[in-house]
């Protein structure tokens, strides 16, 4: 499935075609004038190329060259290695012969330093397609120029808390902290060159920004200042500024997603040089959204690094004295809210790291693809491609997992799954669901076995790579929201979306998609939800429900059909659910998986841990096995029940407004073109009352048409009406 693509040459000193090419290619434009056999030997470069743990095929199919802007050279691994004393030499060879650059040399094919010098070396032709070698590297993330990182690489271990890990009840005792700024404070950690709103991506490189890393946390004057030490130049990480206005107190300011002024939610930073049994107060002041989930019994999340190591303990809730609020500092600009909480750390001198939801990195995210590609099973049935390449040059990776058919016949009956993650990078929700799904498809359950021999999966598992990178909460490095732009034609601007959307169509072209359906977060709702479309085709209506209720009925304690919402607003026409729906697949989505956990069964009241969200991603397979079950009394039950929930639903707002009805009509004159608009009562009571005296005029015109009669005239509920209740 993932073929080495690896040939040992015996005589490294054959001629190769592409090297012959592209000799007398260049010769002919008069870029180079060095001797032909100074130039290292295509075919040899390659071999030691590929053979090098250094190597990451990196391409895809049909994908053009200049989608990948940086060259191999340039290309930092996260294990970087030597190359052999023979490469060496033959560089060094050619570097004493000269090259001819009367002008600016626009060849993609020789390669540049970091300097912009030429190297006298040529690009090799990529493979078909980009795979992990068996060896490793994974390709280091690529940042932009402005954004300085440290070189620390950070890991979290996976864990589950022992216990539930209940809502924060208020006290009622919670303080207000006056927010006094850096005016009245010290700032202790800042963060200078964050590009905003104005500015713009230009490009990107490993490690961001040139030159030496600055300490930007202050310097201790001793092993009795006890001055917290903030960081948060690792992947996902968005902490900007830090203010001491206490002893023990701080004021936090979040960095906004780059190139843009707003989107202050997610939160990812290290604090060092803590003290136990004493109480800090953190305080975050620039948040923009007015409701939270941190108004309902939310608490953040909090990693110490000496429990990880001595005890195996992972990420917990943690924090007292929960409260969000309104910043009420007037600076003329848009309105701010504030969250605070006080913690006392566990250990003295620790590394703790707060967070807004359990962290789920691009590093993360490769070094699981690496697994799955080095499992000689896995590998069997699940082929991992290169689908194209951010604005930053990161990899979008493509996973497609089906069984092996026996004849065309049978694979040309396979219907597709197409699932996606992450393209509101500050999601982090969608990760977990996502890498639960992949857990559960890859094994060899009989389920998952059964799954692959029906379905064609492709799976996008991070859309928007750069900003999970970055540590952006909404934004790609466009400064845009991905998940409006689907109907984009700007490939070069939203590569990310517009290949997503290029590989569906194409794959609707050969098959049917069963259904679409992209992972998110919510942060104001609790439990997990549906997103989707409402069909208005009479064959299919209230098809499109069926799949949320019996994915509530499979996870009872965590999902919620009544947060289920259908509605296709206006402002969400060029979101990945709507425009999938638009291009012809019925059952479209988005999956909302709260930030908080659970007001549903035996979860009722807690946060969710991230193996309640893996779960979910089991429960999306069965809940597959279950709609597309060949015995159909699941899926007829199931839109029995939708249709008595409507007319419950229909009987209950009619009785709020004190009108009689009679729901015997034809179910078939129905238009659920009107759904889920929200009219107030007034507005409601005024549409019954025309639509009644409509349906009078048109009952007494068929008995007689002359106003006297006084035969009983049934009223129906009037299908426009009747189209305002749905859900």
């Amino acid at each position: 499935m993932f073929p080495a693509l690896e040939t040992e040459l015996k005589q490294e000193t054959l001629p190769d075609p592409y090297e012959d090419f592209m000799y007398h290619h260049l010769q002919y434009y008069g870029y180079f004038k060095a001797q032909r056999g100074s130039l290292p030997n295509s075919a040899t470069h390659q071999h030691v190329w590929k053979n090098n743990p250094r190597y990451l095929v990196s391409g895809s199919f049909g994908e053009r060259e200049d989608v990948i802007p940086d060259p191999l050279q340039k290309e930092k691994l996260l294990w970087p290695t030597c190359l052999p004393s023979t490469v060496h030499r033959q560089i060094e060879a050619v570097s004493r012969d000269s090259l001819m650059l009367g002008s600016p040399l626009k060849s993609r094919q020789l390669l540049h330093d970091e300097f912009g010098e030429v190297k006298p070396c040529l690009r090799e032709p990529r493979d078909l397609f980009a795979f992990f070698s068996s060896s490793g590297p994974l390709q280091a993330p690529r940042w932009p120029i402005e954004c300085e990182v440290i070189k620390e690489s950070l890991c979290h271990i996976e864990w589950v808390p022992p216990q539930p890990e209940y809502f924060y009840q208020p006290t009622g005792n919670e303080k207000l902290p006056e927010i006094v700024g850096e005016e009245k404070g010290t700032v202790v950690y800042q963060l200078d060159s964050v590009p905003t709103e104005g500015s713009y991506f230009t490009s990107a490189r490993v490690g961001g920004k040139r030159g030496i890393i600055r300490d930007l946390a202050v310097t201790l004057q001793g092993p009795e200042d006890n001055t917290l030490l903030f960081e948060s130049r690792f992947e996902s990480g968005n902490l900007q500024k830090a203010v001491r206005v206490d002893t023990y107190e701080y004021e936090l300011t979040l960095r906004t997603d780059l190139y843009t002024n707003k989107h202050t939610q997610w939160f990812y930073f290290r604090v060092q040089n803590t003290r136990k049994d004493v109480t800090y107060r953190f305080t975050i002041v620039n948040l923009l959204k007015p409701k939270s989930l941190y108004t309902i019994g939310m608490k953040p999340l909090m990693y110490s690094q000496l429990d990880a190591d001595t005890h195996n303990i992972g990420w917990r809730r943690e924090g007292k004295e929960i409260r969000y609020f309104k910043n009420n500092t007037e600076d003329g600009q848009q309105p701010f809210y504030c969250l605070t909480w006080t913690i006392q750390f566990p250990h003295d001198q620790d590394t703790c790291f707060f967070a807004h939801f359990y962290p789920y990195t691009y590093t993360d995210l490769q070094c699981y693809l690496l697994s799955v590609v080095n499992n000689p099973v896995q590998s069997q049935f699940c082929k991992l491609r290169t689908l194209c390449r951010s604005l930053a040059g990161n990899t979008v990776y493509l996973l497609t997992i089906t069984n092996p058919s026996r004849t065309p016949q049978e694979a040309a009956a396979k219907k597709a799954v197409v699932l996606s993650a992450r393209v509101h990078p500050g999601e982090s929700n969608g990760s977990w669901i996502m890498k639960g799904f992949l857990d559960f498809i890859l094994s060899n359950s009989p389920d998952a076995q059964l799954l692959r021999d029906i379905f064609i999966f492709k799976v996008v598992p991070m859309l928007n790579p750069d900003g999970v990178i970055v540590g952006n909460y909404r934004c790609s490095l466009a400064g845009r929201d991905l998940n409006r732009h689907y109907k984009t034609i700007l490939k070069e601007s939203f590569p990310c979306i517009w290949y997503t959307r290029n590989m569906i169509k194409r794959l609707l072209e050969e098959r049917e998609v069963l259904l679409y359906c992209d992972f998110h977060g919510h942060s104001r709702k609790n439990n997990i939800f549906l997103y989707g479309c409402n069909n208005n085709d009479r064959k299919y209506w209230l098809h499109e429900r069926v799949f949320p209720l019996m994915l509530s009925k499979n996870a009872p304690d965590k999902f919620s059909f009544q947060s289920c919402n259908f509605k296709v607003q206006k402002c969400k026409e060029g979101t990945g659910r709507v425009v999938m729906w638009r291009m012809g697949i019925l059952n479209s989505y988005t999956m909302e998986s709260t930030f908080g956990g659970s007001t549903l069964g035996n979860k009722r009241d807690t946060h969710f841990t991230t193996e309640d969200l893996k779960s979910l991603g089991y429960h999306v397979c069965d809940t597959l096995l279950d709609f597309c079950d060949p015995d159909r009394t699941k899926f007829m039950q199931c839109l029995a029940e939708l249709k008595e929930l409507l007319q419950q639903e229909i009987h209950k707002k009619f009785n709020e407004l004190g009108q009689d009805m009679d729901l015997e009509g034809s179910w078939s004159d129905i238009s659920l073109s009107d759904i889920e608009s929200s009219f107030s009562r007034n507005t409601l009571a005024a549409m019954w009352k025309i639509d009644c005296e409509e349906e009078r005029c048109k009952q007494e015109h068929s008995l007689g048409g002359s106003g006297n009669n006084t035969a009983p005239v049934v009223l129906t509920v009037p299908s426009r009406m009747v189209s305002l209740f749905i859900y």
